[in-house]
This record gives C-alpha cells, structure tokens and sequence, in this order.
C-alpha cells in the first residue's frame, strides 16, 4: 500500500459514512498515487462535472455528496444549486432582488441650509391622507403642549433650586464687585478678590445644568407612574389593536438579527427560541429569519455555518431561515442592515431588529406586525425590551433596576413624545419602504474622530423616519420583548464608551435641516447621558477648590474702596442640607414609586414586598456605589473623544464573566488613588466638608473591590436563593426563555472550536465550508494566480503562523478552500496540517457522525 492510498483510507475514515458505503468507495478506488483523486470522483459521480475537473480541483465534485453524507437529515436536493462555474453552492440566501437605497449628503451649516432653502432643496415629507394627517394632528398637538409643560417643570424647577443654590454659597458680595475700579488696583488684590466669585459662578451655572438634567429625569418617572398607575392610555399605540386581527399575507416580515464575532451558541439558541415561539402562533407564513453575519474570526464564522445549518434541521427551517456572512464589512451594523435591504428587503413590508442577544414571543412579534397593520403612519415601532437571563451580581441588580425602574422612565418618554420618540436598534419593527427612501446614513464630513461612518445610528434613523413624516412610536406595555445586559461593570464601560462616542458624533447633525425638535432633544440628550459626567467632575473639582480657596486664603471683606461694611463669608447649613433632600428626592423618589406601583398590583413575582423593598434599597446603595466610578469613566471617554483615540468596535460579552482582581485594579487603580488623595486633602483641610464627599470618595477608594466582587456569579446565585432582586422573569420564566436556556445547553455540548482548522482538514466541514463560501469569482487568469499565491503561503506558513486575516481569505473562496483541504491531504507539507490538527481538542458530538 503506497502513501496516496493510505492517505484515501483514512480519508474515508474521517467521513461520516455508513460501513457499506465506505466499503463500496473503498473498493471502487484504485491503488496508487491517484488514489485520492480517484475517491473524489466517485464520491461525485453525480455530478456532471466531475470527469472534467482538473486534478486540483477534485475536492470541488465531491462538496454536494460530502455534505449529505453528514447531514443527511438536514439538507435535500432542492437545498444545492450550482453558481456559474457549476460549482455546488449551499442555498442558504433567497434570489437578490435589489433595491436602490442610497444617503443624502448631510447640510449642518445653517447658511447653506438657507440657501438650500431659497433654491427648494429643503427636505420633503410624505403627503398623508387627509384622515391621516388630522390623526397625526391631534395626537402632535397633545404631544407639543406636554412637552412646553414638561419644559416649564424643568425651568422652574431649576430656577429655584439654583436660587436656593446661590444663597447656600459663602460668598454675597456679588452686587458690590466694580470691574472698572479693579483695573486700577494691584493685580494679586484683584485676583484674590475675583476668585472666589469666579468658582462660584462656575458651580452655579454647573448646578444649574445638572439640576435641570435631574429634574428631566424626574418628571419623566413621575408621568409613567401615573400613566401605569391609572392603566389607560389614549394615545397608547397598542391600545389601536385587539390582538387577533388577521395578518394581510402580502405583508411579510424579515426577521434580521445583526451579529460579529458572537457567542454562536447564545445567539442560535435565543434565535430558535424565538423562530418556535412565532410557529406556536399559527403565523410563521408571513415571518423569514436572516442572519446576517459580519464575523472577522475564521472560527466563529465556521460556527455560524454549522449552527445555521443544524437549526434549519432542528425546526425543519430551510427556506425560512437565511445566513449571510459580509465579505466587505462597511458601515458596521448600519451597513449590515442596508445590505440586507439593497438585496432582500423590495420583498419585505417590514422589518424587526434583532440583537445577539434578543429574544421575542410570537405573540410580541405579531403584535408588531399588527400594530404596523393598524397605523399606517408608523414607521418605526419599538418595543420595551425586558433584562433577564444574567447571574452575576452585577448583572441581576441591573437587571432589577430596569426591571423595576425602567417601565416607569418608558411610559413617561412615550407620554412626553407620543410619535415622535426613541429607536434604541433592536427589538423594533421597521416599516421597510421609507426606511429605504429616507434612513440610508451618510458619512459625516470633514475630518477627526466625529467624522466618517456614523457609529450610533439607531436614533439618527428614527430622527430621519420622523423628519419624513412617519411616527416613531414605543409599544411600552407590549410583553415578551427580551435582551441581556452586560455580566460586570467593565464589560458594561467598555459598550458605553463606544456609545459616548456615537452620541458625541450624532450631535452634529442638531442643525440638520428638516429634524424634528423633538430628535433634536434627543441628539441633546444623548450628549448629557455621558457629558454630564464631565460636568459633575468639574462641579466637585470647583466645589473642592472654593474649600481650599475658603480655608487657606483670608476673605476679602472689602471688595470697594469706600465701602462702610464688611461682606462676610456665610454659611446656611439649613439649606444645603434642604437642597440636599430635595435633589436626594429627585433621585430616588421615582425607584420608591417603582416599589409603590408593584406594590399595588403584587409584589410575589420580585420575592414578596419585603425583599422587593429591601432590594430597592440594597440596589440604592450599590447605585450610590458605582455613580462615581462612572462618572471619572465616562469623563475620560469624553476626553478621548475630543482628543481623537480610536474607539474599537468589539461585541460585547454576553455571558457571565468574572473580573479578575488583577483587572479590577488595574483599571480602578488610579481611581482608587484619585479617592484616597481627595479623602486624605479634605481631611487635612476641613473634616466637616469631607462628609460631605464622602459618598464620593470612598466609592472611589472601594471601586476594585466593587467591581471585582460584583461580578461573581456565585454571589448572584446566592442573591437569587435569597429572592433578592428577583425579577418576573426569573420567578417565573417565560417558555421563550426557558427553551433557550435549553437550547444553550444542547448548542454548548455540541459547539465546534477551531472552526478553520475543521474546514481546511476534515472532510464534511471543508464540504460546508466551500459550499457557502461567497467569493464566486468567474475563471480568470489573474484571479488563478493570485489563488496560487494564497495557497503557496498557507501551506509554506502552516496553521500556526498563518493570521486570521489571511485564514478568512482562504475562507472566504470555494476554489481555494477546496484546494487547500486536498494539498493537506495529498502533499508532504500538509502533513503539519493535518498533526497539528490532531493536537487541537476535538469535541466529538461536534461532528456530525455523533448526532445522529
């Protein structure tokens, strides 16, 4: 027996083939040096092509074969065709039909928005119905006076606070300061005369902006409580259905879930879950489900192969259930989403955006459907995606939060914006066709970190579906909606300053011609959720330096030269602890309200009134805990984003992680040190004004051990024995969560680990692997040899030194691919292939011979 025909043999032995049928193939081959080409043939003896491929592309006929003897009860022969060179392609995408969908350039100058006026270049919006335009006028009217009431609130509110804020600063001589006088005088007099006044004034107008973002908040919370607590809401967009309406069957609905670089298992699992949960429902005819995969790591993208294939199998899903990996990954995820409807999306009525981590009912998803059936002037429907599904710390007393908290702040942004609200990316129905028209995004111009591909697209495409004409509604009291949150603070910093980024970048387009003032108040408050963590930190600095200025410098009694009584420092102890209060009320009052409303309607599912409340207050203190570390956090994302340091577009880590303490205090070091200097200074300076910051600095000092010790699942899992922070959720989980938890478990008993090394050497993932690959270039001289070149490379480098980029390449190319499996198999080079293939840890219910 010469090498070549060894080589075949256990070739055949790397097959998942019945004893009979390797028996046959093995007879059928012949002996000798071409062996191996001999056994490719008469595995595709079906095919036409077969007789007449040249010898380096053998592997090519027997792709088709090879993947049915894997999956035999996964694939048919309607699942194959053949791309131009008749090579065997995997169907795992429906016919292109292509829709133009292309962005208008953006005008933020307000000249030449003018200009553009005068020419007639402003932005058009749709002409509705005259019955639909008087409903959208009603429902805008309400909307405008309740936010002119809303903006009231906020002014008075503000007003008063920084009055009582001015009278509780030391120093009144504000009225008697003379500038002109000063001119005259000595220029240390001057300034030690100024200084004091110029940090109050510095705090004041820092307060003032802070007070003013608090009180949003507060009034927000206090408006969805009486719209839950009273339980009837006119202008509700769910409340335009009765839940059983039919479903008009020319209206279809894309499924797309978004994903790179994912945990495969989660992201298949949740998906199934959901795919079932809408097939309980009777309405899968109208649903189809789209992967769309921007994945860079040659492994996990053989994972996403293998686990969409397995799950047309498991729910009998080809034809339903569609994967696409990007080559060309442009635009991140707003470019995914364009690609989707440049090729499929003309087929579609609508669309729902699916995270990694999303789950959702049928019933939820149909409800969306109907409720885009209901009100053909919505354009987009976003849904209020419930966190579950965590067991870190961390996580679950997030989870409580949004759980407990968050119905309130959604009901109130719905009551304050009715039409005109928020688009948060996913868990949201889309009305395909104006999406088209209107939401493709632009580059921002110009140069520097808020130029380029816009990083935070989701509220720049509700503010583009509004400025054409369409609503922007949230279902807020539409169940079954579900999404997980990040397992430990760092995990969630990381995701946030990629978002303080993109909101950063969206302020540009306030000016834009044609937004609703509406989204223009978002862009501006989507600055504020992470600019006002520099504003904080400067109002502590401020706060801090008029202590020391107060301490260690003499007053300046005398501000004019004849002035006949002294201005002394004052202290009204009364009122900053009223003012105190007042802002500690503003805070927390809406959480004691949260408790209130469950209390009202049953508190069994979050662990019984007593633990429900002292969770509350558990949740408070680990709030007050971690508001500091965001705050010097978030301040140093909003420098680097001004100074230009790249943001890194990673996914996000979805399952329960711990921080290693070695991590905790690398990152929390300096804000440890920060907290022990600014506890140690005041101390030294003034030990009243220490307890005063206390709250401050001593979660920075304690900030590793939080961050650290708030990750650990175990004491998460011991909080939930205890019924603290228990949430609906996991007091009695919903079968859409339970089944993907299930379905986790299955898909990590038979999750693949180095997927490239799988597709080049064994057999039936090499198969699958080629079969999907979308580089299906036409037979060209230059094409050939640059193919001859990769390949030369691969096989020189060998799998250990060959980088991902170079791995996707080969991956990425049928031709290639198939090449590279058979040189591995037939040459003295892949010899290293194939032993190092070996070393690598094989988890056997991974292959497909095992899940039979």
């Amino acid at each position: 027996m010469n090498k070549s025909t060894q080589t075949a043999q256990e070739y055949l032995a790397a097959m998942p083939l019945t004893a009979e049928r390797s028996g046959q193939l093995n007879a059928q081959s012949t002996a000798g040096d071409d062996a191996f080409d001999t056994l490719h043939r008469q595995l595709g003896a079906a095919d036409a092509n077969a007789a007449t491929l040249p010898a380096d592309d053998v592997a090519l006929a027997s792709v088709k074969p090879r993947i049915e003897s894997a999956w035999p009860d996964a694939v048919s022969e309607a699942d194959f065709s053949a791309d131009a060179e008749g090579r065997s392609v995997l169907k795992a995408t429906p016919p292109i039909k292509r829709t133009s969908m292309f962005p208008d350039a953006w005008r933020t100058n307000p000249i030449a928005r003018f200009w553009d006026t005068l020419r007639g270049r402003s932005p058009h919006s749709r002409h509705a119905n005259k019955e639909e335009a008087d409903a959208e006028n009603r429902w805008r009217a309400v909307g405008s006076m309740r936010r002119y009431v809303l903006l009231v609130l906020m002014l008075v509110q503000t007003g008063i606070a920084t009055w009582y804020m001015k009278t509780i600063l030391p120093y009144q001589g504000w009225a008697l300061i003379d500038p002109i006088a000063m001119v005259n005088q000595d220029l240390m007099q001057s300034v030690l005369q100024l200084l004091p006044y110029v940090l109050q004034t510095g705090i004041l107008i820092l307060f003032a902006i802070l007070f003013c973002w608090v009180s949003a908040g507060f009034w927000t919370a206090l408006m969805g409580f009486l719209q839950l607590l009273i339980g009837k809401d006119k202008y509700s967009i769910s409340s335009t259905i009765k839940g059983d309406e039919p479903i008009d069957p020319a209206h279809r609905t894309a499924l797309i879930m978004p994903i790179c670089n994912e945990d495969v298992e989660r992201v298949f699992a949740g998906l199934r879950a959901t795919y079932e949960s809408v097939a309980a429902t009777g309405q899968l005819d109208h649903f189809d489900v789209y992967i769309l995969s921007d994945s860079y790591d040659p492994d996990i993208c053989v994972a996403e192969q293998k686990a969409w294939l397995e799950l047309c199998r498991d729910v009998n899903g080809h034809g339903r259930i569609f994967y696409r990996r990007r080559r060309r990954r442009v635009k991140r995820k707003s470019g995914n989403i364009d690609d989707f409807c440049r090729r499929w999306g003309g087929q579609y009525s609508y669309m729902v955006i699916l995270d990694a981590d999303s789950v959702m009912s049928g019933e939820c998803l149909t409800g969306l459907v109907r409720l885009m059936e209901a009100n053909p002037n919505a354009g987009i429907i976003q849904s209020a995606p419930k966190a579950s599904g965590m067991d870190t710390l961390y996580a679950r007393a997030q989870q409580f939060a949004t759980r407990v908290y968050g119905p309130l702040f959604t009901a109130g942004l719905h009551f304050w914006q009715l039409g005109e609200s928020h688009y948060w990316g996913h868990n949201a129905i889309i009305r395909v066709k104006p999406f088209i028209e209107h939401c493709a995004l632009a580059p921002l111009p110009g140069a520097g970190s808020f130029a380029g591909s816009i990083l935070s697209h989701d509220f720049v495409e509700a503010a583009l579906m509004r400025r054409a004409g369409w609503g922007v509604w949230i279902a807020y009291d539409l169940p079954g909606s579900y999404e997980e949150l990040p397992p430990n603070l760092l995990d969630e910093l990381k995701r946030d300053r990629r978002w303080c980024h993109g909101n950063l970048m969206n302020f540009r387009l306030f000016l834009v011609k044609g937004m609703h003032p509406v989204h223009r108040a978002v862009f501006l408050t989507g600055v504020m959720s992470y600019l006002s963590a520099p504003l904080w930190f400067m109002f502590l600095a401020l706060s801090t330096a008029l202590q020391v200025v107060h301490t260690l410098m003499e007053p300046q009694y005398f501000l004019q030269p004849r002035q006949l009584f002294p201005v002394w420092p004052q202290w009204r102890p009364e009122l900053a602890i009223a003012l105190f209060s007042t802002t500690l009320v503003l805070l927390f009052l809406p959480k004691l309200l949260s408790v209130i409303l469950i209390w009202a309607k049953g508190a069994k599912p979050y662990g019984g009134a007593f633990r429900l409340l002292l969770s509350m207050l558990m949740e408070m203190m680990f709030s007050v805990l971690l508001a500091p570390v965001r705050m010097l956090f978030h301040t140093v994302f909003v420098v680097s984003a001004f100074l230009g340091w790249e943001v890194v577009w990673n996914s996000p880590q979805r399952d329960d992680d711990d921080t290693p303490w070695g991590e905790a205090f690398k990152r929390h070091g300096s804000q440890m040190l920060l907290g022990l200097v600014w506890a140690g200074g005041m101390a030294w300076l003034d030990l009243r004004f220490l307890w005063w910051l206390a709250p401050i600095v001593f979660s920075l000092v304690l900030s590793p051990f939080v961050s650290a010790l708030s990750s650990r699942a175990t004491l998460g899992i011991k909080s939930k024995r205890a019924k603290l922070f228990l949430i609906p959720e996991e007091y009695q989980p919903p079968r859409e969560l339970v089944a993907t938890e299930e379905y986790l478990k299955l898909n990590r008993s038979r999750a693949l680990a180095n997927g490239f090394m799988h597709a080049v050497v064994n057999p039936s993932y090499n198969a699958l692997a080629t079969a999907m690959a979308t580089a299906r270039h036409r037979i060209r001289s230059v094409i050939e040899r640059n193919r001859e070149l990769r390949l030369d490379e691969a096989m020189q480098l060998g799998p250990q030194k060959l980088d991902k980029a170079k791995r996707l390449e080969l991956l990425s190319d049928p031709v290639v691919l198939a090449r590279l499996h058979q040189r591995v198999w037939q040459q003295p080079q892949g010899e290293s292939w194939r032993s190092y293939y070996q070393t690598l840890p094989h988890n056997e219910l991974a292959h497909p011979a095992s899940q039979r």
